[in-house]
């Protein structure tokens, strides 16, 4: 049971939303770098790190671990930090993750081992999920309604924006404990937030007072907390299985001795650039042709693509270039449709904890099922056909979009 607690507050200015807005897209877009920056620098950095020279086997073994504990972060911030936004709000905690997730990542420059990398990428993985979350509610929730999905649209479309960045690092930096000083920035966006942005006035309007259980599972919510999740969960699994591997994947499929540093830089810019196409497209999809439609059609191109780009390529050539781009603007459009759309479920005294649910729960299952590529590698002979198998997913975000109202 829940009661509210209404106050008049004052309406934050245009050049406040506009100055929120900017820091925000800063925390967004960086988090996509870090998300990424270790998958793109892994083939090079787990020999260092272990002192050796490692087998494909192995490295697709070690690699889990330190793909698989960053999704479990991801997932604890995402639903801790919702939960501590609709405490404490907007603000104080979206200055909280940021600091958390961009300190996490400069410590990667020191990290003596795998082992202490494991501990600093499950920080990190934790500080993104909440800057994920907590700056779409609350950019949500300071925007004016006739404008907001497109601004969502812009901030999810930061994402792989951030991807674009983290191949360019590669391209730059072959020194992978350089790359990772790039965490100072969100450290100096956290301090800004601080000290600059406004709460967000919905937040400061409604306060909450639960006595009991939590509100997300009242009538009420659950069915759309159980759509959400299933739909966004499976999306993850399908997501962060190729996004996270197909780095190394590529490097796979290239000629002994070469070290694919340009290959595998342009692999993420690709992602990247073609999730931003698809997120700046996503909005005016939807638009045209409805919310369910246009989830449909790119729940369904995924699976295509993911077939065509595994299946056919035994070994590295342009092609695969262009296959990658079509599959990342199919993931554009997810990402951006579902970002907007899933919040908008929810009520404003619970939208933060309802939202990082959705968001997170199925992060447990994304992180478990990248856990496991490694041992997937070794059973269905090379990463192509363990990658494979991460196309399943988007059916089942497929029949579940499909059977909804």
């Amino acid at each position: 049971m829940e009661t509210l607690e209404i106050q008049r507050v004052e309406p934050i200015s245009v050049s406040q939303k506009w100055l929120a807005f900017i820091l925000c897209v800063v925390a967004y877009t960086l988090s996509g770098t870090v998300s990424t920056l270790m998958s793109v620098y892994l083939p090079v950095a787990i020999p260092e790190l272990k002192g050796s020279a490692v087998s494909e086997a192995e490295l697709g073994e070690i690699g889990a671990y330190v793909n698989a504990v960053y999704l479990y972060g991801w997932m604890c911030g995402g639903l801790l930090f919702g939960v501590v936004s609709d405490r404490i709000g907007r603000k104080k905690s979206l200055t909280l993750v940021t600091a958390l997730y961009g300190i996490s990542t400069c410590l990667v420059t020191i990290v003596p081992d795998w082992y202490s990398l494991l501990a600093i990428r499950f920080t990190a993985g934790m500080g993104v999920g909440g800057v994920l979350l907590i700056t779409t509610v609350y950019i949500s929730e300071i925007w004016e309604d006739r404008s907001r999905a497109v601004v969502l649209g812009v901030l999810a479309v930061c994402f792989p924006i951030g991807i674009v960045t983290t191949g360019s690092l590669n391209l730059l930096f072959s020194n992978w404990r350089t790359a990772f000083g790039i965490g100072f920035i969100p450290v100096a966006a956290a301090l800004l937030i601080f000290l600059l942005l406004p709460e967000s006035d919905r937040w400061k309007g409604v306060r909450t007072v639960r006595n009991g259980q939590e509100g997300i599972f009242d009538a009420q919510n659950l069915p759309n907390v159980i759509r959400g999740s299933l739909i966004f969960g499976a999306v993850l699994i399908g997501l962060w299985g190729i996004f996270s591997w197909l780095p190394t994947w590529a490097q796979s499929l290239l000629a002994s001795g070469e070290d694919g540093q340009k290959e595998r830089g342009m692999l993420m810019i690709l992602l990247g650039m073609g999730g931003i196409t698809g997120g700046v497209f996503s909005g005016i999809l939807m638009n045209r042709f409805g919310k369910k439609n246009t989830l449909l059609a790119t729940f369904a191109t995924c699976v295509v693509m993911c077939g065509v780009l595994f299946i056919t390529n035994r070994s590295f050539s342009n092609i695969i270039y262009i296959e990658t781009a079509v599959l990342a603007f199919c993931f554009g459009i997810s990402q951006g449709a579902l970002s907007s759309y899933i919040p908008e479920l929810f009520p404003f005294a619970v939208r933060g904890t309802a939202t990082g649910f959705c968001f997170n729960v199925g992060r447990f299952f994304t992180a478990t099922a990248v856990f496991f590529i490694g041992s997937l590698v070794t059973v269905l002979g090379g990463f192509g056909n363990a990658l494979l198998v991460f196309s399943l997913p988007f059916l089942v975000a497929l029949f579940v979009t499909f059977r909804s109202k």
